[in-house]
């Protein structure tokens, strides 16, 4: 299985330049713990920069009593964005998760633009669904053992 299968294509984003106060604010509205941080190219192509979570909003605006409307997404943001391919396995997604001890990655195409994000959630979905099936294969083999001898 691949990272696109799996990851949520229904991307929340923003520019770097926006306040972390509106950000909170774009969060909130749309139900999410994470926005991605995007540039727009020249050919309208929307390539991820960065991305701002929850945790990152907790421990480096909250807890040092920053004003988040006078503080921007690019100042908070993690960087060096760590980012997945589409095309890649999910085992690399998941060894490239632990690697750099993140929870959410955003995922791209060959061109480097946004396609949508992993996550651990995701990664656990489809370990799950594997393994669901896979647990499914013992259960069956009396089923073909009793039609192929009687």
């Amino acid at each position: 299985m691949k990272a696109g299968d799996i990851c949520t294509r229904e991307v929340i984003t923003c520019p770097s330049g926006t306040t972390v106060l509106e950000a909170c604010k774009i969060m909130r509205a749309n139900h999410v713990g994470d926005i991605v941080a995007v540039e727009a190219t020249q050919e309208g192509q929307v390539r991820p920069r960065g991305i701002l979570t929850d945790r990152d909003i907790v421990i480096e605006v909250l807890a040092r009593e920053v004003d988040a409307a006078k503080l921007f997404v690019h100042d908070v943001m993690s960087s060096p964005l760590v980012v997945s391919y589409d095309w890649e396995d999910v085992w690399q997604v998941a060894k490239r998760m632990r690697l750099h001890a993140i929870r959410r990655m955003p995922v791209v195409d060959k061109a480097g633009e946004l396609v949508g994000v992993v996550s651990l959630d995701d990664l656990l979905d489809s370990a799950c669904a594997l393994l669901s099936e896979v647990s499914l294969v013992t259960g069956r083999q009396p089923h073909f053992e009793l039609k192929h001898r009687a």
